[in-house]
């Protein structure tokens, strides 16, 4: 039995259905129910501005495909934004390549500019070679330092004025139960943005899920690679993403509900003291917590192995 849309009058075959909301939704309503999301968290965050130019972290994945498409067809009017993409190419053997193709792909269908970049060119070794070397930490770990140093320094270089990022409402979520785990407060309440040393950070999926932005991008026709990066299960985020998902599973909401939880909490949270000045990374010069950088700490470790 064909189960209908439940939006107002609408009589086409419903394509999902929101556990948490209730919904069955049609192709067209359910597209719109994702970019309402989406402009909704741009709006209330203030992430896109007059004359931003805006870059855009691109993998060549599900997510951060869907995103650059949203955000060229939410801001297809305004000519007084920019947006470009910066992919990473870490240097994962029959992984990274077959979403760097893809991420050339979609640049060149919505006509954006792509530049990429590599662990290799820019700090002397792949994340493959990381590995490699039997390190305690998941390669993970030391993939996210790097990522993120390396698309501030070339966002900054290109004259970004924010970067965003396809963090979904998973994403998120893993990273708030993650840090309660640990007990890291100074992490849980970081989460909510970044010092005016980096470049800002924008996030206009987070409040969607994650199978919610697969869809969203196979019924837009977006070329997506559904490869899996073969390091991801050697993670802590990985067992915690499992857990999330089986609540989910079985509690319909789980995810939107420690994303309430988290936003309440915040309030409660000491915020950063705007006086304290960060360091200057002795090897770099980037602003650091530390005399030295987490990225520099691993490109040294790496060197002296």
């Amino acid at each position: 039995m064909t189960v209908r849309c439940s939006k107002g009058n609408c009589k086409n075959p419903a394509i999902i259905h929101q556990k948490y909301s209730g919904l069955h939704l049609c192709e067209a309503h359910f597209v719109d129910d994702v970019e309402r999301k989406g402009k909704k968290e741009m709006r209330k965050g203030l992430m896109v501005e007059r004359d931003d130019r805006i870059a855009v972290a691109l993998s060549g994945g599900k997510d951060s495909s869907a995103l650059l498409y949203m955000l060229k067809k939410v801001f297809y009017d305004r000519n007084d934004l920019q947006f470009f993409a910066i992919a990473v190419d870490e240097g994962i053997k029959d992984f990274r390549m077959l979403t760097l193709r893809n991420a050339e792909k979609i640049t060149k269908e919505l006509e954006i500019e792509l530049f990429t970049f590599s662990f290799a060119d820019e700090f002397g070794f792949t994340l493959d070679k990381v590995a490699s070397k039997g390190f305690e930490q998941a390669p993970c770990t030391f993939c996210g330092v790097l990522r993120r140093k390396m698309l501030d320094k070339k966002a900054r270089e290109l004259g970004a004025t924010k970067v965003a990022t396809a963090h979904n409402l998973d994403d998120e979520v893993q990273s708030i139960q993650l840090n309660y785990i640990r007990g890291d407060m100074d992490r849980l309440r970081r989460l909510r943005g970044r010092r005016e040393e980096f470049v800002p950070r924008i996030k206009p999926l987070r409040n969607i899920l994650e199978k919610e932005v697969a869809l969203y991008a196979l019924v837009s026709g977006i070329p997506i690679a559904t490869i899996h990066c073969p390091y991801a299960e050697r993670s802590f985020r990985f067992t915690v993403k499992r857990m999330l998902n089986e609540f989910e599973m079985k509690h319909a909401g789980t995810k939107y509900s420690l994303m309430r939880g988290y936003e309440r909490l915040l309030q409660f949270l000491p915020t950063e003291q705007s006086n304290k000045q960060l360091l200057r990374c002795e090897r770099c010069g980037e602003a650091s917590a530390s005399g030295v950088c987490k990225a520099c700490e691993i490109i040294a470790r790496m060197e002296g192995d």
